[in-house]
This record gives structure tokens, C-alpha cells and sequence, in this order.
């Protein structure tokens, strides 16, 4: 949900963070340097997103969350936290660390097992700093943009598998028979809110009341991977 537009939370973090719109524009360039970005920013643009004159495209929020450090759904101006969410951001761990195989699935059918042999694509390794005694998980591949403020197409995410989510938690929910999805869960009253968090309009915050339409959790998100290859 939108509480805030580019251009506040932009001065927000700049002053949060110190930083001056030519400090901007040469970290930009270093990064355009060193192949992180598509193209460094210039001064006469952060000008016109400071005055609201110009909205960023999605390329150039990446660039100035990297710089600000600050989450990009955040500086699109979402009611979320500002910092950034740690993922796991490749399939390498620690070497202190002991792995643990879990299934890969493309996606959860209604009526069907979770688990299911026909539905298992195949098995990926998750830190067991991430797994907790008790609880079942499984990867979930992201598909399509409805999340892509937080998890690109084509990711992984670890999912813990439970029947309930706190409010503001990203889980994958099933929402009358439908195939499951994964959104920003919300508990309002007698409703279930379920916020997408991505750059494409046409996603729009879904309300459901559990006492008409059925409603199931079928899990908490932990991390992502995004590396897979």
C-alpha cells in the first residue's frame, strides 16, 4: 500500500543518510563503473525527482536504493521498512554451515499435495541457519511481477510451511481454490488484506472476508535465492 510518493521518501533519505544530490551522482557513476548499473544518474535528474517533476524508472530506484541503502519498495514510497531485507543471495553457505535439501516447486495447485512427486521439479540446498526444528519447507519459484519490488521472476523462495502469518509477513496464501500466491499479509478486523509489492499497476491490493471466501495460509517466505543457475 502506497503511504508516501518517491519524492518525499528521496529527500527522507537523504537526509537520513547525509547524502547530497552531487554525492549521488558520483557514487552512480562509480557503480556505472564498476558494471552495476545500466547508467550513471545525473544532477539535473535528481533535481526533477526531488521536485516531483520526473518519476524514476524502475533501473534508476534500483540505482539510488543501492547508494541510499534503503529498500526500493521503501523509496517507491510502500508502507514498509526502509531497510533492507536480507536475502540469501546465492546457493554458497558457510562453510560452518551444513546445507539442507528441500523440494523446488513451480507452483501450488488447489486440491492437490503440497508435496506431491508430479509437482517437485526438483531439490535445492537451504542454510540450516535458516530452518527451525519443527516445521516443513519447501522452494517456491516466483513468477510473473506481482512481488518484484522484492523478489525477481524466476527466484527461489524458502518457504516455512504453518497455518498462520503475522501482520506485514510476505507468505504464500491460497485464496478460494485458486492456485497459491505470494503476497504481504494483513489482518484487519474480520479481514484478510493481501498486498503486492511491485512496479506494475495492474497489481492491486486484494480484501477478502474468511467468512465468505476461504482463505488458507499455507506458509511463511524466509529468504529468496536468487542466483539458481
Amino acid at each position: 500500500m502506497l503511504v508516501s510518493n518517491f519524492a518525499n521518501r528521496l529527500k527522507e533519505a537523504m537526509v537520513i543518510k547525509n547524502i547530497k544530490a552531487s554525492e549521488i551522482v558520483y557514487k552512480s557513476k562509480l557503480l556505472y563503473e564498476d558494471n552495476k548499473i545500466n547508467k550513471p544518474l545525473t544532477k539535473p535528474l535528481i533535481s526533477h525527482y526531488l521536485k516531483g517533476t520526473y518519476e524514476a524508472k524502475q533501473d534508476n530506484v534500483y540505482t539510488l536504493s543501492l547508494i541510499l541503502d534503503v529498500d526500493e519498495g521503501w523509496l517507491m514510497g510502500y508502507d514498509i521498512p526502509m531497510e533492507k531485507e536480507i536475502k540469501q543471495d546465492s546457493n554458497a553457505f558457510p562453510t560452518a554451515d551444513v546445507p539442507q535439501k528441500y523440494p523446488v516447486l513451480e507452483k501450488i495447485i488447489a486440491g492437490f499435495p503440497i508435496l506431491a512427486v508430479e509437482n517437485i521439479e526438483g531439490y535445492m540446498y537451504a542454510p540450516s541457519s535458516k530452518i527451525q526444528a519443527g516445521y516443513d519447507y519447501f522452494f517456491l519459484k516466483v513468477i510473473g511481477d506481482s512481488m518484484n519490488l522484492k523478489f525477481p521472476a524466476g527466484c527461489l523462495l524458502l518457504v516455512q510451511k504453518q497455518p498462520e502469518l503475522e501482520n506485514g509477513q510476505i507468505g504464500v496464501i491460497m485464496v478460494n481454490g485458486d492456485d497459491a500466491t505470494v503476497k504481504r499479509f494483513k489482518r484487519e478486523g474480520d479481514l484478510v488484506i493481501l498486498e503486492p509489492m511491485s512496479s506494475n499497476p495492474e497489481h492491486q491490493v486484494q480484501i477478502y472476508n474468511p467468512k465468505k471466501i476461504k482463505v488458507e495460509i499455507i506458509g511463511k517466505v524466509i529468504c529468496a535465492i536468487t542466483d539458481v543457475n
